[in-house]
């Protein structure tokens, strides 16, 4: 549901026992507001509007793992907001393209349950 609760569930399960990452982009009231009031209507994401992390910052927390040597594992994105999805897919293809690793993080559809 954040980015604390996912750095700890993935610490707790080690990224040697996990199979695939869903990311959503939008963790919080404020990154909602910044979907809601810039990114559908505008096509502008502005990453000073948002006060907590996002499934970006997720991201960037999971390359520094795998340059630490921990194992890549596939990453997708969920995520309704199509520019923050960009960002995270951009940001996992491109180290996995420098390390000479499939680009294989896309955005997928994923039914809310909830």
């Amino acid at each position: 549901r954040n980015y604390n609760q996912f750095i700890s569930k993935v610490q707790e399960l080690g990224l040697d026992n996990i199979m695939i990452i869903s990311l959503d982009h939008d963790l919080g009231p404020s990154a909602m507001s910044e979907y809601f009031n810039n990114v559908s209507p505008n096509y502008k994401l502005d990453y000073n509007n948002i006060t907590e992390k996002t499934g970006y910052d997720c991201a960037k927390w999971l390359v520094d793992q795998w340059m630490q040597g921990k194992p890549v594992v596939p990453v997708y994105t969920h995520s309704a907001n199509a520019i923050g999805s960009a960002n995270i897919i951009g940001y996992i293809n491109n180290y996995k393209h420098i390390h000479h690793l499939e680009q294989d993080c896309i955005r997928v559809k994923i039914d809310h349950t909830v």
